[in-house]
């Protein structure tokens, strides 16, 4: 896990003192492997994780988006109780990034 986007949403985590152990994504979403405490919801953890790094994206480019919003309003969360992380992070460590795009900035 490196690279802008990374530090990004790992900082985003950190205030709810959840743990980003891995980031990638495809064309149209990432994929995020996060452990979090039973008291934060994962609506809150998710809508930080969505919010921190636009307002950072704004903040440091010029940015034209699409109604003024760099995320889909919708989710998919899934737990991975039970499975051996090893694999969970193999699964999201191989997902397809979308050519040209950059985690770090340029």
């Amino acid at each position: 896990m490196t690279g802008y986007l990374a530090d990004v949403l790992g900082k985003a985590c950190d205030d709810f003192g959840a743990t980003l152990a891995e980031c990638n994504g495809e064309d149209d979403h990432v994929h995020l492997l996060a452990g979090y405490p039973p008291k934060v919801t994962v609506s809150a953890l998710v809508n930080s994780l969505k919010g921190v790094p636009a307002r950072r994206r704004r903040q440091h480019y010029r940015v034209r988006e699409h109604r003024e919003h760099l995320w889909s309003p919708s989710y998919f969360a899934a737990s991975c109780g039970g499975a051996p992380l090893p694999v969970i992070r193999a699964y999201v460590e191989n997902q397809r990034r979308p050519d040209g795009v950059r985690l770090s900035p340029a």
